[in-house]
């Protein structure tokens, strides 16, 4: 975690606008990662009033269906949390910069390819943009989310609002 929060500080230091965008699915145990991760942090910071501006877009399966919502925002900075397979541990929380998205990868269980989306988004709204990962153990339909997975989307959470709230 301290390296999380570590990059999260300096890549977000000169954050004016951050627009977090959580992708996944309910419906496919750990797919929901993202998803967990961004409703946390719309919770947390529901409780403070000085800040940044935020906003939390919930991208689902189909987040390419929210870059007119996300280019209207504005930001300076966009992070995006989706569980993604590195055959690490389940649980595990990796960054990637844009650069690092291979031509073909794709968000688990999502159609459009990772790369499309993230070099649309940082062209469209001239932004920095940084991907969190979440290791799903399974992605099994009609699954729940396993407690490693679960501890995972609650730390990123944690870390992305304590690096926001300064």
């Amino acid at each position: 975690m301290l390296k999380l929060k570590k990059v999260l500080r300096n890549r977000l230091s000169e954050a004016r606008r951050v627009a977090i965008l959580g992708i996944g699915s309910d419906l496919r145990a750990d797919d929901a990662a993202g998803m967990l991760s961004a409703a946390a942090i719309q919770s947390k910071l529901s409780k403070i009033k000085k800040r940044i501006p935020v906003k939390i877009f919930f991208g689902e399966t189909a987040p390419e269906n929210l870059t007119g919502d996300i280019k209207r925002f504005k930001p300076s900075h966009i992070v995006i949390v989706d569980s993604l397979d590195a055959r690490k541990r389940a649980g595990s929380i990796y960054l990637f910069k844009p650069e690092e998205i291979a031509e073909g990868t794709s968000f688990s269980t999502h159609k459009m390819p990772a790369k499309i989306l993230v070099d649309y988004l940082t062209a469209s709204c001239g932004c920095q943009t940084t991907i969190i990962g979440i290791q799903p153990k399974t992605l099994d339909f009609g699954g729940s989310v396993t407690p490693a997975v679960s501890r995972a989307a609650s730390n990123v959470a944690d870390v992305l609002f304590g690096v926001i709230r300064g």
